[in-house]
């Protein structure tokens, strides 16, 4: 061989060699994750359980993924500007986490289309941009079966947030199933127009605990309510995390949202090069919404009645919404045995017959 044939053949196999290192150092660098929390992780409730499946995602992934987070962040502009910071640091998946996220994932997705983003609990996507979402309201049949059975003043209570087709459907939910083992049971809703606010949770368990109810729900974040109904002596359930700290009273079981399995499977996609931009509603059956361990403070044959209804939920031999079913106004909502598609569910925004008061605008 030549001498400049030899050096051209050297440079060619050189340009090569630089080339599949630099493949191999870029294959090596982390996908990077970002997440925007409402509170934070010592919030005992929501954020806590997205924290842990943020912790399960990379512990899983044993330095393939990296995480960056911001807590604390309000619904609205500040949001934005949060997940656009995420954006700009080179996270390559982003996941927004709570409902009021959405309106600002979707302004800064369009400003960032390489970059893929997760919102939790919302119903706007694009091609960069997916919902995920869970069935709480298969968990609160399950609870409100137990308050149905465990209430002595046949009042039981539930702390909304926002009138929100989610928590509206868990209103539903938890009366339909405390009515079905307990004709005589009223519900009392108290609106407390924030998801994170123990000051306020408190008073609203306060004034259920002085209007006689003795089983509290709620859709809120903290454990404030919970603290009210120990010092007086009722029941209540965890939200979103078990709140095993209350245990064996007042919390006689809990709705756990695990989130783990969606966040390993969603950053995998991503360094399989798959992600596509999906909506799913993931429930009981999937290990997503979880029961929480029933307490002593349970009577046994309710305890076996509530997991029997879990099981049937999970198997899909049972829907929680499964007619006869009036709304509000007596009108009809479900026929004999009918059950509801999924979009009239997302847009639930009524009563069921039976349960008291107005919805607020």
């Amino acid at each position: 061989m030549k001498r400049r044939e030899f050096l051209a053949a050297t440079a060619a196999t050189g340009t090569v060699l630089a080339t599949g290192l630099a493949g191999k150092a870029m294959a090596a660098e982390p996908l990077k994750v970002g997440f925007i929390y409402l509170g934070v992780p010592g919030d005992g409730g929501w954020t806590y359980q997205h924290d842990l499946a943020r912790q399960a995602m990379e512990k899983h992934f044993d330095g393939k993924v990296v995480t960056n987070v911001i807590q604390n962040v309000p619904e609205g502009a500040d949001a934005e500007r949060s997940i656009t910071q995420l954006a700009l640091a080179g996270n390559k998946l982003i996941f927004t986490t709570s409902f009021g996220y959405m309106d600002p994932t979707i302004n800064v997705a369009k400003k960032f289309p390489k970059v893929k983003f997760e919102h939790a609990t919302g119903y706007k996507r694009a091609d960069n941009v997916s919902t995920y979402d869970a069935r709480f309201y298969e968990g609160r049949a399950v609870i409100g079966t137990i308050a149905g059975r465990m209430t002595k003043t046949n009042k039981i209570g539930y702390i909304g947030t926002f009138p929100i087709p989610e928590v509206v459907q868990g209103i539903n939910s938890a009366y339909i199933h405390a009515k079905k083992v307990n004709p005589d049971v009223e519900m009392k809703v108290i609106w407390v127009s924030t998801w994170f606010d123990p000051a306020k949770e408190a008073d609203a368990a306060q004034a259920m605990i002085d209007a006689g109810v003795d089983v509290i729900m709620q859709h809120t974040d903290s454990t404030a309510a919970m603290a009210k109904a120990q010092a007086a002596g009722v029941y209540a359930f965890g939200q979103s995390s078990d709140m095993i700290q209350y245990a064996p009273k007042p919390r006689i079981s809990s709705i756990i949202d695990n989130w783990a399995p969606y966040y390993i499977q969603r950053a995998q996609d991503m360094l399989d090069g798959k992600w596509a931009s999906q909506g799913v509603w993931m429930g009981i059956g999937t290990g997503v919404v979880e029961i929480g361990e029933i307490t002593d403070a349970v009577p046994p044959e309710v305890k076996a009645e509530a997991l029997a209804l879990k099981d049937k939920i999970a198997s899909g031999a049972y829907h929680p919404f499964t007619g006869p079913l009036n709304k509000q106004d007596g009108s009809v909502w479900l026929a004999a045995g009918e059950t509801p598609k999924d979009d009239m569910l997302s847009g639930l925004n009524f009563y069921v017959e039976g349960i008291q008061g107005d919805l607020p605008k």
